[in-house]
This record gives structure tokens, C-alpha cells and sequence, in this order.
């Protein structure tokens, strides 16, 4: 696992990360949520050894972070960036080489790679002609070409058509399944709630939040139900009265629809179907958990308030 320490570093006097501690787990995929210059990536250019941090430390495996470690990671840098006037073959053996490997096994872990990505037909292109897909593709394999245990991803999904997207986070799963462990620094909230075990929030340069992406929705819960039925309107009505509001309403078939209430006061679960028992007829009734996008902008609500008092 890595852990992190009471880590700070400052720019011009300007705290880009302030006394952050966490841990994470190993063979897990781990999201670093924030919002721009949260400290996100100050955090990942030091683990990655691009920059030192004014205090504190970084284990791996218990060991102290070094530059033996260099072989262990691979990175995906939101600013790309691949040598134009080589070939994608050329490119990707000297970035696999500089991480440790021999000319031999980079070559066959290179064709692994394109093999793996259906573009072996484009490894004598040169970077300068590929599409924007394309070199993101090539980036990303940059990054894995040598197999690290740890991998560190900078808002890697930006740049990608849908079906790559799902091509990205397919190969993430894999990875998890084989033990890596992987470090997202994303916007998407949408893949985060897809692929993340865990999350880090971090807000101008301190960490408020962590834990496990299905623990951070419950403890989120807002009295919210979705609820499926046959019926009409009317008698949702009726059965609502006035302990539940009534918040969202989708037709889904003829006479059915979904709709989302929220309790009012200490109104419960059973209450709500005790209600709705006999008035229609309930296909389906469950909490509905807030998305993560809900809890990151009520945690970053939360914590400008305190800032404020």
C-alpha cells in the first residue's frame, strides 16, 4: 500500500497541500477528487518524484519513497505528451526502456500493447499524424507498457469518444482483478462511482473527506425514495398526504411511473410503503443513495461555510 504522512508543499508561500495524511489500499483503484487547484496533482508530482514535498513522508510497501521505486509506477500526466516527430513503436520502446526494461522485453511488451488496442497497424505512424484519440491511446499505454504496481492516471478519461472511455475503464478493472493499484485523479463523477473503491476529497490544499465511495453516499442520505408503481397520479396523491414530498416524475410506461419523494420529518421507509400499500400497486421502492457528484458538491459546500465562521 502507499502511505501518506502529513504531506505539505508550498508555492511562493501559497499552501498547494496542507498536512494531508491517507492511506491507500493496495490492489484498489483510488480516487483523488477536487475541485481545480484542490492540490490534486501538486500530490501526484510527488509521488511520482517530479517534486518534494516541504515535509512529510511516502511509504510503499513500508519502505520510504526513492528512486528505486521508479520502475514500480507508471503516470499518465493530464498534460500529454509524446515526441511528435517518432513513430508510435519507436516512442513507446524508449519510454519502456527508461523505466527499466530490456530492449527485448519492451519490444514484446509494446506489441502486447498495440495488439491489445487493435492499432499494431499504426506503430511506424509517426506521433505528429495520429488523431487526438489515437495519441491518447498511445499515452496510455506509455504508461502501463512496463507493468507497474502502481499507476497513477491525471484526469485520464479527457480527450476520449464514449467507446474508448468504456476501452479505458475496462482495462482499469483488469488491472485491479491482476492486484494493481491504481491512483485516479478524475472530474468524472460518473467513473468514479463506476470503478472507485476508495475516494480522497481534497479542497485548497486539505484533505475533508475520505473513505469508501458506498460509505460516502449513505452518510449522505437525505430521506430520499425512489419508488416504481402502477397507477395514476390521483391516488399518488392521496397516499403521499402531506408526509412525504413529492421531488421527481417520470412516465415509464402506460400507467407506471417512477417518481422520488422525500420524508418530511421523522417520517421512516415503512411508513412510506405502509402509505402507498393498497392505494397503487409498488413494483419497486428503495433509498435513494445521492449520487457522487451530490456528495462532492455538499462536502465543498460544507466546508466553505466553516471556512467562512
Amino acid at each position: 500500500m502507499i502511505h501518506i504522512d502529513q504531506l505539505s508543499k508550498s508555492f511562493n508561500r501559497k499552501p498547494a497541500l496542507s498536512d494531508v495524511s491517507l492511506t491507500i489500499p493496495s490492489g484498489q483503484i483510488y480516487g483523488l477528487l477536487g475541485p481545480n487547484g484542490a492540490g490534486k496533482t501538486t500530490l501526484i508530482r510527488i509521488m511520482n518524484q517530479i517534486l518534494k514535498a516541504d515535509q512529510g513522508i511516502i511509504q510503499v510497501d513500508g519502505k520510504l519513497l526513492s528512486a528505486n521505486h521508479w520502475k514500480d509506477f507508471g503516470y499518465l500526466p493530464e498534460e500529454r505528451g509524446l515526441y511528435k516527430s517518432m513513430n508510435v513503436n519507436d516512442t513507446l520502446v524508449f519510454l519502456a526502456r527508461l523505466r527499466g526494461l530490456t530492449k527485448y522485453d519492451a519490444q514484446a511488451s509494446v506489441r502486447f500493447w498495440l495488439e491489445k488496442f487493435e492499432i499494431s497497424s499504426w506503430a511506424k505512424t509517426k506521433i505528429e499524424a495520429l488523431s487526438k484519440g489515437m495519441a491518447q491511446k498511445v499515452q496510455f499505454i506509455a504508461a502501463v507498457v512496463h507493468q507497474p504496481n502502481y499507476l497513477i492516471l491525471d484526469e485520464p478519461l479527457s480527450g476520449f469518444d464514449p467507446i474508448n472511455v468504456e476501452l479505458i475503464l475496462s482495462e482499469l478493472k483488469s488491472m485491479r482483478a491482476d492486484g494493481k493499484t491504481i491512483i485516479l485523479s478524475t472530474h468524472n463523477m460518473k467513473s468514479v462511482e463506476e470503478i472507485c473503491d476508495h475516494v480522497a476529497l481534497l479542497h485548497k490544499s486539505k484533505l475533508i473527506a475520505e473513505g469508501k465511495v458506498h460509505a460516502l453516499r449513505e452518510k449522505a442520505l437525505n430521506g430520499e425514495f425512489i419508488v416504481r408503481f402502477s397507477g395514476n397520479m390521483i391516488a399518488l396523491a392521496n397516499a403521499l398526504w402531506t408526509e412525504f414530498e413529492l421531488i421527481d416524475t417520470k412516465e415509464i410506461g402506460e400507467n407506471r411511473f417512477q417518481i422520488v419523494v422525500r420524508q418530511r420529518g421523522e417520517r421512516t421507509f415503512e411508513e412510506l410503503a405502509s402509505n402507498l400499500m393498497g392505494k397503487l400497486k409498488l413494483e419497486a421502492i428503495e433509498k435513494r443513495l445521492p449520487s457522487m457528484q451530490e456528495v462532492f458538491l455538499e462536502l465543498i459546500a460544507k466546508e466553505e461555510v466553516k471556512n467562512e465562521e
